[in-house]
């Protein structure tokens, strides 16, 4: 099932996003397109945001959008209604909205609709009946990737649960894949859940924290944007046991975590890794692109994720930069032929 979700290619886009001053909307045909992120404090949002940037700049110097902007948010919903409240202000375009919440943002996505305004929910979606909804199986890739991983520990021991955005829409679809393949298991134990935000230096801390407490722990099933590495960082740094046996760690696509795998494995370490891509900053541009050009894709669409296995991990770990998430990056003719032409049934 693993090897069905793989999607080859690393993400092209390294630099940190533009901040570019907000435009208003209706400079002739082209159109202006906005990104509103709810939270820019992990490695997996940043460079979904790099992303998006690099191809509304491609499009921007190829005369195609009149100006894009990119809004960042601390997580609260509450900064996110007033970046949605300006950008119909402004009478942007299109919206593509990494949301903060399912639900709390509704009310304004339905008022940007109504003013005639394209909006894209993608990744950490909303669920206003008049958004095209771009994501993941984020279900489906995490039940997989359980399985696999208890798998290696022959479906018994002690588990560290690793959540991930708190509140995410994301979060919340993954940590009960996780819970549903566990309770399938009840010879696995869940000895720990903390929250890792996805990002590698507050996993680290989390696991630090629980792991003096707490018997031999067999895995750890987290949830990618570079917690897999700080995890593997806590580990090590807890000697003892560890030092001789590593759990397995679920790896959720972080160049850093791979790279230390790649090295591991020559031991004997096995694991996996499985992740969504930030590339898909790139896959909403342009999608809300589309759209405001007469495009009419499904409603729906579904991205493919990007999987590390045995057999392809040296041959990743040779090409990788430290310091990113493991993405192919997605053009307009990608978005073309994959979520318009094709449905968006990856």
């Amino acid at each position: 099932m693993i090897r069905k979700l793989l999607f080859a290619g690393l993400a092209a886009s390294t630099g940190l996003a533009g901040m570019p001053a907000i435009a208003t909307a209706q400079e002739g045909d082209r159109p202006v397109i906005a990104l509103s992120n709810s939270f820019y404090g992990n490695t997996w949002r940043r460079q979904m945001v790099d992303a998006f940037t690099a191809e509304a700049e491609k499009a921007k110097a190829e005369g195609k959008i009149a100006d894009y902007v990119v809004l960042n948010g601390d997580g609260s919903v509450a900064q996110q209604n007033s970046q949605m409240a300006e950008l119909i202000l402004r009478g942007v375009d299109a919206i593509a909205i990494n949301a903060a919440s399912e639900t709390a943002l509704n009310g304004l996505a339905e008022q940007a609709c109504a003013a005639g305004i394209t909006v894209v929910a993608f990744d950490s979606l909303l669920t206003a009946d008049c958004a095209y909804k771009l994501s993941f199986d984020f279900t489906g890739y995490k039940t997989a990737q359980a399985e696999a991983t208890l798998e290696l520990i022959g479906n018994k021991g002690n588990v560290i649960v690793v959540r991930g955005v708190r509140g995410s829409g994301p979060d919340n679809l993954m940590y009960s894949a996780q819970k549903a393949v566990l309770d399938d298991n009840p010879d696995v134990t869940v000895v720990a859940e903390v929250y890792g935000q996805a990002t590698a230096s507050t996993a680290q801390q989390a696991i630090s924290n629980v792991l003096p407490s707490l018997p031999q722990v067999d895995a750890v099933l987290a949830q990618g944007g570079s917690d897999d590495y700080g995890i593997a960082q806590a580990f090590e740094q807890a000697g003892g046991p560890y030092a001789e046996k590593l759990p397995v760690i679920e790896g959720g696509g972080s160049t850093d975590f791979v790279i230390w795998w790649s090295k591991k494995a020559a031991e004997g370490y096995r694991t996996t890794s499985m992740n969504t891509t930030p590339g898909i900053g790139g896959a909403a541009f342009w999608l809300a692109y589309e759209i405001t050009q007469g495009a009419e894709p499904a409603k729906e669409m579904t991205m493919p994720v990007a999987v590390v296995d045995e057999e392809n991990l040296e041959e990743m770990a040779k090409d990788l930069q430290p310091g990113m998430i493991i993405s192919p990056s997605y053009d307009q003719e990608w978005v073309r032929a994959n979520l318009i032409e094709g449905g968006g049934d990856e």
